[in-house]
C-alpha cells in the first residue's frame, strides 16, 4: 500500500489537495470496515458464529482472536461500534496513515488476548469494541508523545467524542467485555510508542526569529516578518543645515535642605 509523502516544499494549495486525499482514503477505509460488520452481523442469523467467538483460556477460543471482532450480538451494540469506528478510524487514518496501517494489527491482537487471558471461563465474547479503544487511546497517546499541532488537535477530537472509554476498560457493567476493552487499549499504546515517528510532522511556517537550524520548516511568507532596520520609516530626522552641536540641557534648582534639629522657621 502506497501512502503519500509529506513534503516541505509544498505550497498551501498543493498541501491542502493532499490532506483531502487522505482524510478521503481513510474515510472510505473506514465506511468499507463498517459496511464488512454489516454484512456479517446480517449472514450471523444463518450460522452458528459461537465458534467464532472468543472463548478464554481455551485452545479453540484462539480463532476468536481473528473472528470475534466481526460479530456482534445485538443492532445497538453494532449501531455503537459502527459509530465509533467510523470516526476514530476516519481520524487516526488521516492524520496517522502509516502508525494506523502498523497499528491496527497489534490493536486486534490486543483486544482479542485481553479476553482470551482474563475472561471468565465457559464466557464468549465478541464485538469491535476493543478496536474502538485501541484506535481513541492510540490517537490520544500520540497527541501526548509527537504535540504538534495535528497530534493535539486530533487527541483532543479523540478525547471529546470518547474520553469515556477511559472508564470502561474496567469491570462495570455486566455483559460487557472489558477484557477486550482493555487489551485493545493496551495495543493503542504500544503502537502510539513504536509507531510514534512513522508519519512525519506537517511543515509549517518557519520566521526568522525561529531557529535558522530546523530545516523540515517551510519558509514563511512576509506577511509577519519584521522589516530589517533600513527599511523602518523614520519619523523626523535632523536637517542637513543644522549645525547645532548637541541639545539644550535644562538646570533645575537644587533640592532644598531640611532645617537642623532645633533650628526654627523664623518665617511662619
Amino acid at each position: 500500500m502506497k501512502l503519500p509523502e509529506h513534503h516541505t516544499s509544498l505550497d498551501p494549495e498543493r498541501q491542502r489537495l493532499l490532506d483531502r486525499s487522505r482524510l478521503r482514503r481513510a474515510l472510505n477505509v473506514s465506511l468499507v470496515f463498517v459496511l464488512v460488520l454489516v454484512l456479517m452481523f446480517s449472514a450471523q442469523a444463518s450460522f452458528d458464529w459461537r465458534a467464532l467467538t472468543i472463548t478464554p483460556q481455551v485452545p479453540e477460543g484462539l480463532l476468536g482472536i481473528l473472528t470475534a471482532p466481526l460479530l456482534h450480538g445485538s443492532l445497538e451494540h453494532i449501531t455503537a461500534n459502527a459509530g465509533a469506528l467510523l470516526i476514530l478510524g476516519t481520524l487516526a487514518g488521516s492524520v496517522y496513515p502509516r502508525a494506523t496501517l502498523f497499528a491496527v494489527p497489534l490493536v486486534w491482537l490486543g483486544a482479542g488476548l485481553g479476553p482470551w487471558l482474563l475472561g471468565d471461563a465457559g464466557s464468549h465474547h465478541l464485538g469491535a469494541s476493543g478496536l474502538t479503544h485501541g484506535l481513541m487511546f492510540m490517537v490520544f497517546a500520540l497527541g501526548l508523545l509527537r504535540r504538534d499541532r495535528a497530534a493535539i488537535a486530533a487527541g483532543m477530537i479523540a478525547f471529546l467524542f470518547y474520553g469515556g472509554m477511559v472508564l470502561s476498560i474496567l469491570p462495570r457493567e455486566p455483559g460487557v467485555s472489558w477484557q477486550a476493552h482493555m487489551g485493545g487499549a493496551i495495543g493503542g499504546l504500544i503502537a502510539a510508542i513504536a509507531f510514534r515517528k512513522l508519519d512525519p510532522q506537517l511543515p509549517r511556517k518557519r520566521y526568522s526569529w525561529e531557529d535558522e537550524e530546523e530545516l523540515d520548516m517551510v519558509p514563511a511568507n512576509d506577511e509577519l516578518e519584521p522589516p530589517a532596520p533600513h527599511d523602518v520609516p523614520v519619523l523626523w530626522q535632523r536637517p542637513a543645515d543644522d549645525t547645532r552641536a548637541g541639545g539644550v540641557v535644562l538646570r533645575f534648582p537644587a533640592q532644598r535642605t531640611r532645617d537642623a534639629p532645633g533650628e526654627q522657621d523664623h518665617d511662619r
